[in-house]
Formats: structure tokens, C-alpha cells, sequence
């Protein structure tokens, strides 16, 4: 390890399983020197199994509904009392789609359905920082990640609206990262992820075809959940202090292939 986040602090949202990205970067923060608290919906909560990664790190855990205002202003009081101090990271790590989990296809969309998905993994992400913001909670140069997916850019059938939720998702970060960054000098990033096995990747149709695709397109080959976690450690540390309003494509290379000799090659054994 390399002792990129010593002394840093902050708040970590969205581990529910070791198969999570938030989960694997609460690992990597903590191998780096970081102390933080680990959040997540209640309901999440009971799910998953959080407890052991707060054990395995040292943390406290907090729950709060990202959705609610007043459960992120006892969050962000909560967790400047318990690390000591104003935060340097936090990582939104949360999405979610009614639509998708009841299979309602698009184009025939549930809109309290969609009101639903988009609040829980576009808006909450304003509200996280408006919190934030308002006080005054982070210190100058920390940095602020949500995870993202190309979706927001191409069109992915079966990923339904949470395609709008990270395009939305991706301006929030844009918009209120300018106040951010003048404001406060603190940076606001997306990092546009590979396709990746988590609980909640596993619940869009066809997930298993999107990531077969995807690795036969990305030169370096799809990212993973712990390449995601690596990545992420950087744009909390010093090392990336610069760099802001960035959606940053983290998926081997896939989002600037046309098409790849591997692509090409099994639709000619087709023919």
C-alpha cells in the first residue's frame, strides 16, 4: 500500500455485499490510511451484510435514506463527530430502478416507478452534496465520486431508465461540481464503469450479455469491481487534486472502439 488517503476522512454510501464496488472501495480506503463511516438505506442495510465490512475496517456505520434530507443532515453531523473533523472523499455508490426489478419495459414506463428510481440514484446525489455544501462539511481539495454507466450516452435497450437516471446523474455532478470547485475548491466526479457483477448490475435483463459484449470490445478488457476501487482511491487522493466535472470512462478502453476484430469475428462465423 502506498498510504494515499492517510489522514483523510469521509463517508462511503452504498456497500451492501462483497461484490460491490462501494465494499471493495471501503477495503482499498481503508489499506490507504483512511477512517470513514459506511452508510446505506435501512432497507439495504438488512440485506446485505455490512456489519463485517464495518468490523473488517474499523468503521461506524450510519444509516440514512439518501432520499430524505434530514437523514443525510444527521449523516454528515454524525460522521464529522465521530472522524474528528471535516471530510476529505465521499463515494455515491447508489442506484436503483423500480421499472427494472418489476420488468415494466420502457416504453411502457410506470412513472411513479421512474419518479422513484431517478430520486434514489440521480437526485439523492444532489441532496448529498447540498448537505454537504450547506455545511460547509468538506475540507478544501477533498473529492466527491458517484458511479456512473455509459448508458447515460448510448443506447443499452435493456438498461431501461436507469440510462436516464445516470445521464441525469452525470449533470448534477457537472452543475454542482462549478459551485464545488469555486465555491469550496473541493473536485466532483463520475467514473463511468465497465459492466460489472454487482447485486444490483445482475438485476437488468441481458446483464450477462452486456458484459460477453463489452469484454469483446474493450481492448484492455472489461474493468472490474476492484479496478473500480483502485481508480476511485486515486481521485481521493492528492495525486488527482485538478481534476474536476469529469465523467471519467473507466471500462478498458470500450467507449472509443467502433468495433473490435473480436466483435467482428463472431459475426463472421455467423454469416
Amino acid at each position: 500500500m502506498y498510504n494515499l488517503l492517510k489522514g483523510k476522512r469521509g463517508i462511503i454510501f452504498g456497500a451492501l455485499d462483497e461484490n460491490s464496488i462501494a465494499w471493495k472501495t471501503a477495503e482499498r480506503a481503508h489499506e490507504e490510511g483512511a477512517t470513514f463511516v459506511l452508510t446505506n438505506a435501512p432497507i439495504a442495510m438488512r440485506m446485505g451484510a455490512i456489519k463485517t465490512l464495518a468490523e473488517k475496517t474499523n468503521s461506524q456505520i450510519i444509516p440514512a435514506d439518501a432520499t430524505k434530507m434530514e437523514d443525510l443532515e444527521n449523516l454528515v453531523e454524525q460522521a464529522t463527530t465521530i472522524l474528528g473533523g471535516k471530510l476529505d472523499f465521499v463515494l455515491h455508490s447508489i442506484g436503483m430502478s423500480v421499472n427494472v426489478r418489476k420488468s415494466v419495459p420502457y416504453t411502457e414506463s410506470n412513472y411513479d416507478f421512474t419518479t422513484k428510481g431517478w430520486d434514489v440514484s440521480a437526485v439523492s446525489f444532489h441532496k448529498v452534496m447540498n448537505v454537504l455544501y450547506n455545511k460547509d462539511a468538506m475540507n478544501e481539495w477533498g473529492s466527491i465520486v458517484a458511479l456512473t454507466y455509459m448508458a447515460a450516452q448510448r443506447v443499452f435497450p435493456d438498461y431501461n431508465d436507469m440510462a436516464d437516471n445516470k445521464a441525469y446523474l452525470e449533470s448534477i455532478a457537472r452543475s454542482f461540481g462549478y459551485f464545488f470547485g469555486t465555491d469550496k475548491k473541493v473536485r466532483v466526479n463520475t467514473i463511468s464503469q465497465s459492466p460489472t457483477p454487482t447485486t444490483a448490475g445482475q438485476g437488468v435483463k441481458g446483464f450477462d450479455g452486456f458484459i460477453a459484449y463489452a469484454d469483446k470490445m474493450s481492448p484492455l478488457g472489461n474493468a472490474t469491481a476492484q479496478d473500480c476501487a483502485d481508480y476511485t482511491i486515486t481521485l481521493f487522493s492528492d495525486l488527482t487534486k485538478k481534476v474536476t466535472l469529469q465523467n471519467l470512462y473507466h471500462d478498458g478502453g470500450f467507449s472509443n472502439v467502433g468495433v473490435s476484430q473480436a466483435v467482428m469475428d463472431t459475426f463472421a462465423k455467423e454469416r
